[in-house]
């Protein structure tokens, strides 16, 4: 049974192997070839700079995604941004497919008009359900099982094919997660920017980075990337900021028994005191309630 505190949240670069943030520019593997390793369960862990789609094409997986429980009946799509704490409990001999990114695999080079798309996908975690036999579904699964055929052939390495099979399942998925919705002309820079941004959010959040710092290293002043970050989401900069650092705080409070203290310090607050205030502000909850209120449901159940 998979326990909801441990001493440390795990962290993976993929399933059981050591992390290492960054360096995984595309994996692809079949479900079952990982998780009959550990009887059909993989327990929850996280991430560091790494971006993963779970496609479950037949079966069934129940879903812990941060404090989120949700079970997954194929075919369906599981969105998995960095940081996420995740884990998985298939039913046997589920079929389907695990996609592994690294986020300069789709916002560098050529195809930079898919960072549009895959800031959409990964803005948050979640599950994408689809009709069995819907078109955008057989869609997926086959650009899914072509690209794993190109990812698992001899001799591949160096070519391209496996890099537009990728973006193309980002661009599938980030349409299907949007509803049909499109940008006008014209934000494509905007948005490149803002992607920008939020990786470097996710990078630095936890040295409580200014916004100084953040808008320097954009090349923008913090009114600028103020209204950058309104006009993309709605959001200061600041709340963006605050946003990232308060969910991590959640993690931390659900997954690992520690003091609320030591996990204060661990999220770069010199001052106790000072971080049950910004909780409380975030929340409406001090982190003792949040983790009391939290702490009696297993993370993946059923």
């Amino acid at each position: 049974m998979v326990k909801p505190y441990s001493s440390a949240i795990p962290s993976f670069a993929l399933y059981g192997e050591a992390a290492s943030p960054g360096q995984e520019m595309l994996h692809i593997e079949e479900v079952q070839s990982r998780s009959r390793l550990y009887h059909w369960e993989i327990s929850p862990h996280v991430h560091q700079g790494l971006y993963q789609v779970l496609w479950v094409q037949r079966g069934e997986a129940a879903i812990a995604l941060d404090e989120r429980r949700e079970v997954a009946r194929g075919p369906a799509a599981t969105v998995v941004p960095p940081g996420v704490v995740h884990g998985f409990r298939f039913a046997p001999d589920t079929d389907g497919l695990v996609l592994t990114l690294s986020p300069r695999f789709l916002v560098e080079g050529e195809f930079q008009s898919v960072g549009e798309a895959f800031r959409n996908l990964f803005s948050t975690p979640g599950v994408l359900r689809f009709e069995d036999g819907e078109a955008a579904a057989v869609r997926l699964d086959a650009l899914l099982r072509e690209l794993h055929a190109e990812f698992t052939s001899p001799g591949n390495a160096e070519a391209p094919v496996a890099g537009w099979l990728a973006r193309a399942v980002v661009w599938r998925l980030a349409q299907a997660r949007a509803q049909g919705r499109q940008s006008g002309e014209g934000r494509g820079r905007h948005q490149a920017l803002f992607t920008r941004f939020l990786l470097l959010v996710e990078e630095h959040f936890l040295a409580h980075w200014s916004l100084e710092q953040y808008a320097s290293r954009l090349g923008l002043s913090t009114a600028r990337l103020n209204r950058l970050a309104r006009a993309e989401s709605g959001r200061s900069a600041l709340e963006l900021i605050h946003e990232r650092l308060t969910r991590e705080a959640c993690r931390r409070l659900m997954y690992i028994a520690a003091p609320a203290a030591n996990l204060a310090a661990e999220l770069g607050f010199e001052d106790p005191a000072y971080f049950s205030r910004f909780f409380k502000r975030r929340t409406g909850l001090s982190p003792h309630r949040w983790r009391q209120a939290h702490r009696g449901s297993e993370p993946l159940s059923g």
